[in-house]
């Protein structure tokens, strides 16, 4: 039975409580007592006593009060709490330690690998609640830093928590997205004389997918029939849509289509409400209605409207602007911002980092180690930048025309201050700051740490402006428009964190940080050179944001980040 299920149950007390049921509420306070560290001998006898009362031959509920203690494995103390529990469908123990533990470490318990003794050490060491957080550790190769945790486990506890979320229902692009093209890879194999196309969210680059969805012009009767024959339940079925579902509890929806209106399926269909209804109120719209378009262009055409992306259809706004034919594309970025190396919690040297991103074309690499308060990610202190910044000039003098700029993802503390003085600060070609610790902030102390933050000349970037972590972690509140304008006065680039489970700055406050002539840049936030590949998520975000190549710092050549970086010193007088 999953915690979860559990704390339902104990919650609610809508279950028939058997033994079954005592026990789950015996196991649940023992382990939440270990992760909490209190008495062991009182924890382990609460474990004891629910292995003992499953297995009991008749129910407790059936026992008389008086002869609960006499049972063998059970105490007089157990006895009470399941007179309590068998009275009041709850055990007042387990509500109190409940209620002081996040429940994003009691769903820790669900996790195959994760014991009370390691989430202790997750929750109290390294500060995380969620298991989206901890998944995020994982990829940033930090559990490996804590005791009882190499690298085998910390990859058997990463399959575990994907596993575990592949299973709840909503899902992130960057992971569904692989699921989604094999579907589409299979359906064209099995029916190569029908059209299939993605549609909805996932075709408007939404950053979290509950379904994935097609138009096709194949049949209701060949497509039920293959789908069931491949282990796939059928969750809908009407004439013009199908769902079914497989193993990787993902709904998979069709709108069956005919050819002649095959493209005005799809165009309704990947369009957002907003953008819909503005669309009926343009003139000429109703009356193409029912025209066999022969492309979604021609959609387009037949009210004489520039052609936008599916990605941009999401506010009635974009039917007034032109930015369509400017998006910025995955390949026009041109070095790889903000990555970290074995210098502090990355995988890889940064001769390997640097030597990736030559393979792939790029011109520069910018590595942004974690700054010294940093310790749970092995950031560097002021010698070990010393002894960085001489192999940067040893691989640049190696390597070049690629350059490696120096850079450091630098904390901004609790009073938004940097986490170096201004002279060790003057050493790096570029800053990103960002905020790492103390994340539950109210508006106002995340404002405060944040525009101090920004007014710090040596702050080029500002990093993950929220700290969410998608489908995890809010992330603290801010004004994002106050803190645009701050990055507007004091020339700060705002990250376009690529990581697909943080695309944050979210990109529905793109369009406003152009709008103000504030540059943003595409960073992966690469803690392997595979996170390289992330840049192609932030893109997709950007694209949907609105962001054009000249206002992306990552799309800048080098000699042209160079001179952006020369002017900026020149103007602060740093």
């Amino acid at each position: 039975m999953l915690v979860e299920k559990k704390r339902t149950a104990y919650f609610c007390c809508i279950m028939t409580i058997d033994n079954y049921f005592i026990a789950d509420q015996f196991s649940l306070l023992s382990k939440i007592m270990d992760i909490h560290g209190e008495n062991s001998f009182k924890s382990k006898s609460y474990s004891s006593a629910a292995f003992t009362i499953e297995k009991l031959p008749q129910q407790l509920a059936d026992v008389p009060a008086d002869k609960l203690s006499s049972i063998k494995g059970i105490g007089d103390s157990a006895a009470k709490k399941i007179i309590e529990i068998l009275q009041t469908g709850s055990l007042a123990a387990l509500q109190e330690i409940v209620g002081k533990t996040p429940p994003g470490v009691i769903e820790m318990l669900n996790i195959k690998g994760l014991g009370p003794k390691k989430i202790s050490t997750v929750w109290k060491e390294m500060g995380v609640e969620t298991l989206g957080e901890l998944l995020y550790a994982c990829n940033e190769n930090r559990l490996t830093l804590y005791k009882g945790f190499g690298e085998k486990t910390q990859k058997n506890v990463q399959d575990a928590i994907e596993f575990y979320f592949r299973n709840q229902g909503s899902h992130l692009f960057g992971e569904i997205e692989a699921y989604a093209l094999s579907i589409q890879q299979t359906l064209t194999k099995q029916f190569p004389d029908e059209q299939f196309a993605h549609t909805g969210s996932f075709r408007r680059q939404l950053e979290i997918i509950d379904e994935l969805a097609w138009v096709t012009t194949a049949s209701h009767s060949a497509l039920q029939p293959f789908f069931e024959a491949n282990n796939f339940s059928t969750s809908e079925s009407t004439d013009n849509t199908l769902i079914v579902k497989g193993a990787e509890n993902v709904p998979l929806k069709f709108y069956l289509a005919e050819s002649e209106n095959f493209y005005s399926t799809l165009f309704s269909t990947s369009s957002s409400e907003e953008f819909s209804q503005a669309w009926q109120a343009i003139p000429g719209v109703l009356e193409n209605a029912t025209y066999p378009f022969e492309s979604e262009e021609a959609i387009f055409e037949g009210v004489d409207l520039p052609f936008i992306e599916p990605a941009l259809r999401e506010s009635a706004a974009i039917l007034q602007s032109t930015v369509s034919a400017e998006l910025i594309q995955p390949g026009d970025i041109k070095g790889i911002i903000h990555s970290h190396s074995k210098w502090s919690d990355g995988s890889n040297s940064l001769e390997e980092m640097a030597k990736a991103c030559i393979a792939l074309g790029h011109e520069y690499l910018v590595i942004s180690d974690h700054s010294k308060s940093a310790f749970y990610a092995n950031g560097l202190n002021e010698e070990r930048i010393r002894e960085q910044h001489r192999e940067i000039d040893e691989l640049n003098a190696k390597l070049a025309p690629f350059k490696i700029f120096k850079s450091i993802e630098c904390d901004i503390l609790n009073d938004g201050s940097l986490d170096y003085t201004d002279d060790v600060l003057a050493t790096f070609d570029l800053v990103i700051a960002s905020v790492h610790s103390n994340l539950k902030m109210t508006e106002e102390k995340a404002m405060m740490r944040l525009l101090n933050a920004i007014k710090n000349p040596y702050t080029t970037i500002l990093g993950h402006m929220t700290g969410r972590l998608l489908l995890s972690r809010p992330g603290y509140p801010v004004d994002h428009q106050q803190i645009i304008d701050a990055c507007a006065a004091h020339q700060v680039v705002i990250e376009i964190n690529a990581h697909p489970r943080r695309l944050d700055i979210d990109w529905r406050y793109i369009d406003a940080a152009m709008k103000a002539n504030v540059l943003l840049s595409v960073d992966p936030d690469a803690h392997t050179i595979e996170g390289y590949a992330d840049c192609r998520y932030g893109v997709l975000a950007a694209q949907k944001g609105g962001l054009i190549k000249a206002m992306n710092l990552s799309s800048f050549s080098r000699a042209e980040l160079e001179q952006y970086l020369a002017d900026r010193r020149k103007k602060f007088n740093l």
